[in-house]
């Protein structure tokens, strides 16, 4: 007998709840009813149950990751997290702008303050600065979201973690075609086979996605190659080998608008933005490698490493340096020691290492001559070291209580050598070190009630990028630092009956030195704030109301004021809300499966109204999303076919898919698609 997809991944409907923490939730027992299973949790360091996790964690699974999904970015299943909020996804050239508690809201593009993991491979470099461009969502099983501070855990702009796992070969051979198409030119083409061989197991992706886009100049192609090779080894050692292919030679940068061209014409781009061709084009190719060495039942060790080489061209709406060449190679490497034993008669687990990362940028700048790159005015190599040791200890003080204590050092050295001596010598180093405990204590109620504390830090350096310096010509900007956060929270989670999970957490976040961002004509510089703080309110719940049908919903509330912030311009903010974040947010969806194959997904996302630069004067309106999708799984002899269906916006509300924060000459609207439709298919051939 063929088995369907669920049957393979042993779970009749892979799910992720409002709390994001169901790869499962409906495994029947023997009286025929749902039953909730248990959650593995493995970008805490030391793997560990969801229920005995201290701290706000979400999990998203492999159906609400990949299933009838365009798969063009990680919005599309992680907007179910609380706390977690993005931006920018109809944009490519700026990347996914996501913000977890509000750390990466200031992003001018890509990621920032959040630490993006791959297979246990830093997607994130070691100055702070992420893209998820290059992530196949093609072959991802699972989403961990870590919402908080976590430096204890991954040092440098670790103010929340996104840790994605790939899947794993099947143990019969297989292959998948997926061909989807829809609304601005969308198509996306990919092959995939997984299976065994011997001692290996392993999945093989290529895909080939373009969009001509909404609005004008915003066409995007990507073309990912991956793979995935996994080999148990004597004495249960494993060995994992990871490799992606990622080139994208097309990403065009549509620009901010004013409200006005907003409203009279949505779909226009800004004027500069086409006229000097504005975007950006990348080759980028990853390798990673982790060993685990089992030294007995209660020892293991574990080795990493990586290299990325990453080419990359920007060019940018200005003549002056508005065409950017950056050569970039990543890459490091760590040693981890984990121990599970006990400690005074107590259960105990530890693990200690430590992480070495480097980057090395050689960085020019041209003249932006209306697209044609112009002469050389800005050459400079650019050079970041981090280093880093951490401890985590979890110790079980009883069946029932559970204590966690982290603790990490990191120092990271930013050099530069200027090697455009026309203008000065600019070269120079700075060195920014921060040490980051993190302290958590969990307790069981009752078998279904957990509740649990936690005191965590962050820091985060400015990027290269945002290192500039306003005074122009090269080197650093001598009065930017970096960002520190303290972060206390008590949260609860917990089970009703069998087919209902629930989570909440509150915060509060002390932040100094906040990362803030601020335009001039041409270009975008940082700026700290003096203080910020940040309280919040995270809920989320999951249940089956009846059989076969999933009701998700999370709630966002989010209080983020600057406490003290006077910006180079004499301009006192203080007691202003921090722009880019909504003060609510909330995410409901209606999933069903019947178990012929039929499943349908509704979802609804309520942003609430946000403001656009410091002095709180520029209000973004409300608006409320809806999406539907659709499709069937069928048998067709020794094939499975899935054709599926998606409309975004069903209801054709206007609303902006991202806004610049503290943009120059109004220009803070980046409007979003109409109503628009995709439909694609899916053949599995399982080898017999």
């Amino acid at each position: 007998m063929k088995l369907t997809r669920r049957q393979i991944l042993g779970t009749s409907l892979l799910v992720a709840g409002a709390t994001g923490f169901f790869d499962t939730a409906l495994a029947q027992t023997g009286s025929g009813t749902a039953a909730l299973e248990e959650i593995i949790v493995e970008g805490t360091r030391l793997q560990t149950t969801l229920q005995r996790a201290p701290g706000a964690v979400s999990v998203v699974g492999l159906d609400d990751i990949q299933i009838g999904r365009q798969q063009l970015n990680l919005d599309e299943s992680l907007s179910r997290v609380p706390g977690l909020f993005m931006m920018s996804n109809y944009n490519f050239s700026r990347d996914l702008r996501l913000s977890i508690r509000g750390f990466g809201a200031r992003a001018a593009f890509g990621i920032r303050g959040v630490k993006i993991v791959v297979d246990g491979i830093p997607e994130t470099l070691p100055d702070g600065q992420g893209q998820v461009d290059t992530i196949d969502l093609g072959t991802a099983r699972q989403i961990e979201v870590i919402r908080g501070p976590s430096s204890s855990l991954y040092g440098n702009a670790s103010g929340g973690v996104i840790n994605v796992i790939s899947e794993g070969g099947t143990a019969e051979p297989y292959a998948t075609a997926r061909l989807s198409t829809g609304a601005f030119d969308f198509s996306k083409l990919q092959f995939k086979t997984g299976g065994t061989a011997g001692p290996m197991d392993y999945v093989v992706s290529l895909s080939d996605t373009s969009i001509d886009g909404y609005r004008d100049h915003s066409e995007w192609e990507n073309t990912q190659l991956s793979g995935r090779f996994n080999f148990d080894l004597a004495g249960d050692s494993n060995f994992l080998a990871v490799v992606n292919y990622t080139d994208q030679p097309i990403s065009n940068d549509p620009g901010g608008i004013n409200l006005a061209q907003a409203i009279a014409d949505p779909r226009s781009a800004r004027d500069a933005n086409v006229n000097f061709d504005a975007g950006e084009a990348l080759e980028q190719t990853r390798v990673g490698f982790v060993y685990t060495l089992p030294l007995s039942d209660e020892h293991e060790l574990a080795v990493r490493t990586y290299h990325v080489d990453r080419d990359f061209e920007n060019k940018l709406p200005f003549t002056g340096g508005g065409a950017v060449e950056i050569d970039r190679q990543f890459s490091g490497g760590g040693v981890s020691y984990t121990y599970s034993g006990a400690l005074g008669g107590m259960e105990n687990r530890l693990i200690v290492g430590f992480d070495i990362d480097d980057q090395d940028d050689d960085r020019r700048r041209f003249d932006n001559l209306l697209g044609i790159v112009g002469p050389l005015t800005f050459d400079q190599n650019e050079s970041v070291q981090a280093r880093g040791v951490f401890l985590q200890d979890e110790l079980s003080l009883s069946e029932t209580v559970g204590l966690r204590f982290g603790l990490r050092y990191d120092e990271i050295e930013f050099s530069i050598d200027d090697r455009f001596l026309s203008d000065g010598d600019d070269s120079g180093s700075r060195t920014l070190d921060n040490v980051n405990p993190m302290f958590g204590i969990v307790g069981s109620m009752t078998e279904n009630l957990t509740v649990y504390g936690t005191y965590s830090t962050a820091f985060e350096t400015p990027t290269t990028t945002e290192f500039s310096n306003p005074s122009g010509g090269g080197g650093f900007n001598p009065d930017l630092g970096p960002q520190e956060a303290e972060n206390l929270e008590i949260g609860v989670r917990g089970q009703l009956g069998d087919v209902t999970r629930y989570e909440a957490a509150l915060f509060s976040i002390d932040v100094k030195d906040e990362l803030i961002p601020f335009e001039t004509e041409n270009r975008e510089f940082f700026v700290n704030a003096g203080r910020s703080d940040r309280t919040g309110l995270e809920l989320s719940l999951q249940t089956e109301p009846v059989e076969n049908l999933r009701l998700t919903v999370s709630y966002t509330y989010s209080d983020f004021e600057f406490d003290e912030f006077i910006d180079n311009d004499g301009n006192d903010f203080s007691g202003n809300t921090i722009p880019g974040i909504p003060e609510s947010f909330l995410f409901g969806e209606l999933a069903y499966r019947h178990p012929r194959g039929y499943f349908g997904t509704l979802d609804f996302r309520y942003v609430d109204e946000l403001y656009g630069n410091n002095s709180n004067s520029v209000a973004i309106d409300s608006y409320t999303l809806t999406n539907v999708r659709a499709g069937v799984e069928l048998d067709v002899g020794s094939f499975t076919v899935t054709p599926f269906v998606g409309v975004n916006n069903l209801f054709d509300e206007s609303y902006n898919s991202d806004i610049r924060i503290n943009a120059f000459g109004g220009r803070f609207y980046e409007p979003a698609p109409d109503r628009n439709i995709y439909t694609g298919v899916e053949i599995r051939y399982d080898f017999q």
